[in-house]
């Protein structure tokens, strides 16, 4: 039988901190990991500026500087968002090798292993976002607001991120292999961050997919970051379809992002619980 863990809320985050230094600890051994997250977003970044910068239409102008700052928003977005296949491989590669066993043996905080987990992912996520804005200031993106809401907008990617890392943990718990866990991470990811604000005007979808991009989590947070960056020269900001997140960008993606940390934290510790009862 498991030692029973005790210390409450305080001895809960201990343990959540012991679990993120491991993972940090192996971060840096294995340097390849954060390297090979790198050149994704870098990739986006560059194809997207050069390949479709003067032919994508933003307010009416095919100008590439335009389309330039109606970008990266979006793309660091989708950077954050897309390391949930990350997480949910991690944990379930030590499902796999047995480490969640040998965690469960001591006496910690049940959800500690999770938590700490997430944790490391969201400064690996951290790092990432600092790298990818390099990147992008080289090729010309500028922000037009002052530092305190830049930081706000950086803010709220991270928490986004941190939230779907919870999406992960649930999925690396739900399946058996590394590998079914990186496949289950990113397929749905897809057609959440193509059908959104994120990459070309909502302006220019089927009426259909606009009430579904303005309703999505991904477009609240991408809308919110634009805001804040003041990457918004001669976009269209009011919602096409009247949706209020749209009308509300960064209140409704703070609210977003605790529902899915509140809702997919729950069942990710639930599942973990049965997964090694």
């Amino acid at each position: 039988m498991a030692p029973v863990a005790g210390g409450g809320i305080a001895g809960s985050v201990r343990d959540s901190l012991v679990v993120a230094k491991r993972n940090l600890i192996r971060m840096m051994r294995i340097p390849e990991m954060v390297i090979f997250g790198l050149i994704q977003p870098i990739m986006f970044v560059v194809l997207f500026t050069y390949v479709f910068g003067g032919s994508i239409s933003v307010g009416g102008s095919t100008d590439p500087q335009l389309y330039r700052e109606f970008l990266m928003a979006g793309i660091f977005a989708q950077t954050v968002t897309f390391a949930t296949a990350g997480a949910g491989a991690g944990i379930a590669d030590d499902m796999h090798k047995g480490l969640i066993d040998r965690f469960r043996s001591l006496p910690m905080a049940r959800g500690a292993v999770l938590t700490g987990r997430t944790l490391a992912d969201l400064v690996q996520t951290a790092l990432t976002l600092v790298v990818l804005a390099v990147v992008a200031l080289l090729v010309g993106w500028r922000t037009h607001e002052p530092f305190g809401k830049v930081l706000a907008g950086f803010a709220l990617l991270l928490l986004l991120g941190y939230a779907f890392s919870w999406i992960g943990a649930l999925i690396g718990l739900s399946v058996r292999t590394p590998e079914a866990a990186t496949s289950g991470g990113l397929i749905w990811l897809f057609p959440l961050t193509f059908i959104s604000n994120a990459f070309v005007p909502v302006q220019g979808m089927p009426a259909f997919l606009q009430h579904v991009a303005e309703w999505n989590p991904f477009s609240a947070t991408v809308q919110a970051a634009r805001e804040l960056f003041g990457n918004t020269a001669g976009q269209q900001m009011e919602s096409v379809t009247g949706a209020w997140p749209m009308e509300h960008p960064v209140l409704a993606s703070v609210l977003w992002s605790v529902l899915i940390i509140v809702v997919f934290r729950t069942l990710a510790v639930r599942k973990y619980r049965s997964a090694t009862a």
